[in-house]
């Protein structure tokens, strides 16, 4: 990560921060087998022109746990904490994975608080079928049992297309191993395995780019494709050569599809907010 970039705690959550405070906002919001870390590329990128926000989530990282399971909405809501906080009115989502779930529904819940989605390797959530919501349960016995090092270790490559280099599924690994634990990615995986978006995504009413890795095998194409039919007006783009974690085994692609989104939205906003930059003290 070459860009500056600020480590701050807000409330109860660890904050990665990039980028111009007066500029238009960008929050991301990694999966359930990740955090803020896993958005490196993002942050540097994204963060030349925009203000850019990573929150670990609740239970993550360097984020504290929470009291009590939050489910889904919990989560959404945490991202409105987070927002007012920061002082920010309205921005635009990217979301992975898990991610992409909780800002489908802070699009849902909280519309005056959404400029823009990013869905990202996604889905409606895992309460679609029977089978992924029981399947979503039985994670976390896996992790108790085998510990965060084994867990990731055996998970980390079905993350990844089949072209992935064996440094590429180390590194992933290592980042799962160090992100995770218990009870947050029980509660974690509890919030998608109660959720089923199927039938509200034709509420959400902001621009949407739903973006997803030709091979990937957790959050298929197809699943791409139901949500993209599902939201008004939304565009979906495929990147080839990646699985499902796209935004980190092509990220130069994903932040030129990225870019080019956000740019058709905020266009005249950035260049102001670069001219009036001011840099951000690396606490790396």
């Amino acid at each position: 990560m070459s860009r500056a970039v600020e480590r701050r705690t807000v409330g109860t959550q660890s904050v990665l921060v990039a980028g111009p405070a007066s500029a238009p906002s960008v929050v991301l919001l990694h999966g359930i087998g990740s955090s803020a870390a896993s958005f490196a590329a993002q942050l540097d990128v994204l963060g030349g022109r925009r203000r850019v926000l990573a929150p670990d989530a609740p239970g993550y990282a360097h984020s504290a746990d929470s009291e009590r399971p939050l489910g889904l909405d919990g989560y959404a809501d945490g991202v409105v904490a987070l927002l007012d906080a920061e002082g920010i009115e309205r921005t635009a989502i990217v979301g992975v994975s898990w991610g992409g779930v909780i800002a489908t529904r802070l699009a849902l819940r909280h519309p005056r608080r959404v400029s823009a989605l990013v869905l990202a390797d996604t889905s409606r959530g895992s309460g679609i079928r029977r089978r992924r919501a029981e399947t979503m349960l039985h994670r976390p016995e896996e992790l108790a049992r085998d510990g965060a090092a084994v867990f990731a270790s055996r998970r980390a490559p079905r993350l990844l297309s089949s072209s992935a280099s064996a440094e590429v599924v180390d590194a992933v690994s290592a980042a799962m191993a160090s992100s995770i634990r218990l009870p947050g990615y029980a509660r974690a995986a509890a919030s998608m395995a109660a959720t089923d978006h199927s039938g509200d995504l034709d509420r959400i009413a902001v621009p949407t780019l739903v973006v997803v890795g030709a091979e990937d095998s957790i959050c298929p194409p197809d699943e791409a494709r139901a949500i993209t039919a599902g939201i008004p007006g939304a565009r979906l783009e495929v990147i080839t050569g990646a699985g499902h974690l796209a935004n980190q085994e092509r990220a130069d692609e994903f932040n030129r599809l990225v870019e080019r989104f956000l740019d058709e939205l905020h266009g005249d906003a950035l260049t102001t907010a670069v001219a009036d930059a001011r840099p951000i003290a690396d606490n790396h």
